[in-house]
């Protein structure tokens, strides 16, 4: 047999594991972050998504003074929560 060893396409059968192991790492840390990326984008979707429809159910009245304050104080209730959500996506982006 031409190349030698048990293998028909040659080499170290070790050697060749060896880089199946290697090959099989690599392509499961590409899923992993993959992965994160995938979740980091869909909590940033989700921040914007549940912000705009928290937004959309408030209906100021009243003069302009008044409306202002309106969502003002909505605001106030959804953005540590929006800010909540964005701090888990980043930290999706974040790491290693």
């Amino acid at each position: 047999m031409e190349g030698g060893g048990f293998f028909p396409f040659g080499g170290d059968p070790e050697e060749i594991m060896r880089g199946l192991r290697e090959f099989a790492e690599q392509q499961a840390e590409g899923v992993k972050e993959a992965q994160r990326e995938q979740f980091a984008t869909l909590t940033l979707s989700t921040a914007v998504d549940l912000t705009q429809a928290a937004l959309a159910q408030i209906a100021p009245s009243g003069p302009v003074d008044q409306q202002a304050l309106q969502l003002r104080d909505a605001m106030r209730v959804l953005f540590p929560e929006a800010v909540a959500l964005v701090s888990a996506a980043r930290q999706g982006f974040m790491r290693e």
